[in-house]
């Protein structure tokens, strides 16, 4: 930076850190930040002073752009925030959650009981969110050979949990 341009800056701190609090509603710390952000874009020369008014006019004037800037970026950000935030899960009751847990242990233990791969192809595909297609790649086998698998699979996993339900344990039955 320029040591004339540095000094007038320095001069005029005091005066352009109170117009930041002024330009930030009174929040001393975000307008700190626009002043470092300021003095930053003076620095780079991103704000060149043209001469066209005063000093202290001009330095005002980017200080003010550099607040609105900032509170734009924090309003789009919070926007976009609100567009996409997921909905959070609803709340469980302890016997719900335990029920859930419960299944989900049974569904495991089911999985265990059928081949390599149709464990490995079901888990991929109801676990990880992956496609058969994706699936068959990090297997290492054709989409043809994982998509057998997969058939074969649900429809053993669908024998036993019907088994289950109508109570004959069925744990070993229909593999």
């Amino acid at each position: 930076m320029d040591p004339d341009l540095a000094s007038q800056v320095e001069a005029l701190h005091t005066d352009a850190f109170v117009w930041a609090v002024a330009c930030c509603n009174g929040a001393r710390a975000e307008a700190e930040d626009v002043l470092q952000t300021a003095y930053l874009k003076i620095a780079d020369g991103r704000a060149q002073f043209g001469g066209r008014s005063s000093f202290k006019t001009w330095l005002f004037g980017v200080v003010r752009n550099t607040a609105r800037e900032r509170r734009r970026r924090a309003t789009v950000r919070r926007l976009l925030l609100v567009q996409w935030k997921p909905e959070p899960a609803p709340v469980q009751t302890p016997g719900e959650a335990f029920a859930s847990a419960e299944r989900a242990a049974t569904l495991r233990q089911l999985l265990e009981g059928l081949s390599d791969r149709q464990r490995e192809v079901l888990d991929l595909v109801f676990y990880h969110d992956m496609t058969i297609e994706e699936a068959s790649a990090v297997m290492g086998v054709s989409l043809g050979t994982a998509r057998t698998h997969y058939d074969r699979g649900k429809k053993a996993m669908a024998a036993k949990l019907l088994a289950l339900q109508s109570g004959g344990g069925g744990y070993e039955d229909a593999g």
